[in-house]
């Protein structure tokens, strides 16, 4: 009984992330009433404020699930591992509610009075643990640090996804991180990883691995 209870919990919390998502994807921090959000989940208020105290709290969490919409689906390693991340993601913020949400969030946090940099942490501890797997396996070129690495491709992406946010909807997002790759392997990895590392959109188009 108890097990069944906490599932119903998990699917309730779940269930109201997804909906929080979709109308903060579709109208923004300021225009995503609880109202609408509850609307989305059918669920009720109680269900809400029993998960989260309030509606910031709510976009707290969906702006810090961005990694679980992606990391979970990769079992490829080192510098491949960290090119998938980005492949991925410029895939998935052009069909993901939860994602695109995500990142609008963080983008337009000042807005509602948040100054967060977490989600922007995350993704570059994500990052640069990455780099360091790839410094253990021999991947790497000399002096190349993974912390700095790991931090400056979260900059790039965030950039990036906003250019072309406004020049394409993001529909040539995953042509633009193919190009990014295309520029800054050669600078940090030996020549031989350089080569047979896959930077092509298709990748994730089928399980990555």
């Amino acid at each position: 009984m108890a097990g069944a209870k906490q599932e119903r919990a998990v699917q309730t919390r779940e269930s109201l992330l997804r909906a929080a998502a979709e109308v903060f994807d579709e109208f923004g921090y300021a225009g995503a009433s609880i109202n609408r959000i509850l609307k989305r989940a059918r669920l009720t208020a109680g269900a809400l404020y029993f998960h989260f105290d309030s509606k910031e709290d709510l976009a707290r969490a969906v702006m810090n699930s961005q990694p679980d919409t992606i990391v979970p689906r990769l079992e490829s390693r080192g510098l491949q591992r960290l090119v998938d991340i980005t492949l991925m993601w410029a895939h998935q913020l052009q069909v993901d509610p939860m994602l695109r949400a995500g990142v609008r969030l963080t983008n337009e946090q000042a807005s509602f009075g948040l100054q967060d940099a977490t989600p922007y942490q995350e993704w570059a501890e994500i990052m640069s643990a990455c780099l360091r797997d790839a410094h253990e396996r021999g991947e790497l070129q000399a002096g190349v640090q993974p912390s700095e690495v790991g931090e400056f491709v979260v900059e790039a992406c965030t950039g990036m996804q906003m250019y072309s946010a406004v020049a394409s909807g993001r529909a040539d997002l995953p042509e633009r991180t193919t190009r990014m790759w295309r520029l800054l392997l050669p600078g940090i990895a030996v020549p031989s990883i350089v080569a047979r590392t896959e930077v092509s959109p298709e990748r994730v188009r089928t399980p990555v691995g």
